[in-house]
């Protein structure tokens, strides 16, 4: 595990202490030694530690090359031949290995199970010459508390920790594809923090370890930005794919909720309905989003068929070749100003859109998201929090900063029957009047910031609304890297600074140019219920602009 010597530790009772030192000791004992980093880079890391994999020696340039591509073109290269399963697997479990010593962000850590899976599948191509499914050795990591049968994972406390009997719904179905599965990754206390810090540990962002990765899927997302996954699965109940996705500068989706399978996941509040959680892709491109989608919707049988909660409708890709798109720009939400390095971004990709052909652009005002994210914050803890005060104390686990923020009053408070009817009512007039206002704009899309910013310091993201907005509506959205990097001397503060809210003021406080050096400048695209297809077409064509 990397040095934190600085920050702040899961800590609990005597109990917790010793369950927790052995699940630690579990999970070193589990690194091989032969992939080890030496401890002068352990010692004293680089701030930037995504070029250690290349250059610390213990990968060949066969495995590194391998580790470069995404994961469209590996399951074309394996179902040409080109590559085999356990090839592909051995190079991307050996550099997560490296990955985790660096940022702490695995949870398990089972490559000879993941190697002996592909020696099946390569086994099966070679006998049958075809592949198993469209996912056929493909390694896919996955975040913690989404069940892999025979491996750990946990709900977002110790006392939920388990070795799962069986897979979640979602990995039953990719491994049915042929998906190879090695790792799990880290998440936070509650699995409801855009950081992930747990009694595993807290990781760290690899493009600035002085900065989170976000969450809570941040686990998956310093795995993939270290390139130790081409593709991995988070969840999104306010934010927790984009905003890692967005942290390390990777492409991660948020589907319209109940299309994806979400089931037989480790949970601690059953019966939650307010919001939407989805299940979704975190990789390197868009045409791993849109070839996961497709896989998915080809099993068989269906995923709606196994869950009956599900809705059975596969996001259709239009071609947009010849068609004009309108593309809803919102610099703010008229909450939180987005702090520079995100200004510039949405300034450039403005000027280019409005340059495109093919875009009509529309400034987008910004529909009381002040009032809806009080609304979805409302939402998440109806019982005032006391279900997860309760899996604290069960485990002996202290509450972490950021999940006694999440729970305190004066929004999360408990709530009467009759006054979560009252609640969801307001979330669904809600829901009407934002479409209402998006229908009046007449967008197709939005193209607006993931977070108020870049990857922030840990323990400090505590404004979730340019996410959790999409959450309370379930418009899908889809975070992406615009190739720009935070940069102290272009992006410096505006003074004089007049704060909107005092969530703006606490933001604001925050930026300090150079503690962001490097860090990833990402967008997120948004589209309405069930245009989850149009939004992975729309996304391709404005990334594209953007980064001509």
């Amino acid at each position: 595990m990397p040095r934190q010597d600085n920050l702040l530790k899961a800590t609990g009772n005597a109990a917790y202490t010793a369950k927790v030192s052995t699940i630690l000791a579990d999970l070193d004992s589990q690194i091989p030694a032969a992939l080890r980093l030496p401890p002068s880079i352990l010692k004293d890391p680089p701030l930037d530690v995504t070029g250690v994999p290349a250059s610390c020696g213990l990968l060949t340039p066969e495995e590194l090359a391998i580790t470069e591509l995404d994961a469209t073109a590996i399951v074309e290269k394996i179902a040409k031949g080109e590559m085999t399963a356990v090839e592909t697997v051995s190079a991307f479990g050996k550099r997560a290995a490296i990955a985790h010593q660096l940022t702490a962000c695995l949870t398990d850590f089972f490559l000879d199970e993941g190697i002996a899976t592909a020696k099946a599948l390569d086994e099966y191509y070679k006998r049958e010459g075809k592949v198993i499914g469209p996912l056929h050795g493909l390694p896919i990591s996955i975040k913690s508390y989404i069940r892999v049968k025979g491996r750990r994972g946990f709900g977002g406390f110790l006392a939920n920790f388990e070795v799962s009997s069986e897979d979640s719904d979602m990995t039953a179905v990719l491994r049915s594809l042929g998906a190879v599965f090695y790792v799990k990754t880290n998440q936070p206390q509650t699995i409801m923090h855009l950081e992930s810090h747990s009694f595993y540990g807290r990781t760290l962002n690899p493009w600035n370890t002085n900065l989170t990765p976000g969450g809570s899927s941040g686990g998956e997302a310093a795995l993939i930005a270290m390139k130790g996954s081409c593709f991995g699965i988070g969840s999104d109940g306010g934010g927790s794919i984009r905003n890692p996705s967005a942290n390390t500068g990777l492409h991660g989706m948020r589907p319209t909720a109940k299309t994806t399978p979400v089931d037989n996941q480790i949970w601690y509040i059953s019966g939650q309905s307010g919001f939407g959680t989805s299940t979704g892709p975190m990789c390197r491109s868009n045409r791993d989003i849109a070839m996961f989608f497709a896989a998915i919707n080809s099993a068989k049988p269906a995923p709606s068929l196994i869950d009956p909660a599900l809705i059975p409708l596969a996001p259709v890709v239009p071609n947009l070749t010849g068609a004009k798109l309108r593309v809803g720009i919102m610099m703010h939400d008229g909450v939180v100003l987005p702090h520079p390095p995100t200004l510039r971004a949405l300034t450039l990709a403005k000027e280019k859109l409005l340059a495109a052909p093919n875009i009509e652009v529309v400034d987008y005002t910004p529909y009381q998201h002040d009032r809806g994210y009080t609304i979805i914050r409302s939402i998440y803890y109806e019982d005032g929090g006391q279900g997860v005060r309760k899996m604290c104390a069960d485990g002996g686990e202290d509450l972490l900063p950021l999940t006694e923020w999440v729970i305190s009053p004066p929004i999360t408070r408990d709530h009467t029957t009759a006054e979560m009817w009252e609640l969801h009512g307001a979330a669904d007039t809600f829901r009407r009047e934002y479409s209402d206002h998006w229908n009046g704009a007449g967008i197709d899309v939005l193209l607006c910031a993931p977070f108020p910013g870049t990857a922030n310091p840990h323990d400090t993201a505590k404004y979730w609304g340019y996410t959790a907005i999409f959450n309370l509506v379930d418009y899908p959205g889809f975070v992406f890297p615009t190739g720009l990097r935070a940069d102290p001397a272009v992006d410096v503060p505006t003074e004089p600074f007049a704060p909107m809210s005092p969530a703006d003021a606490f933001n604001h406080s925050l930026y300090v140019p150079g503690v962001f050096v490097g860090a990833p400048v990402s967008l997120q695209l948004v589209a309405r219920r069930f245009n989850d297809g149009l939004l992975i077409a729309a996304q391709k064509v404005v990334e594209d602009i953007i980064r001509a």
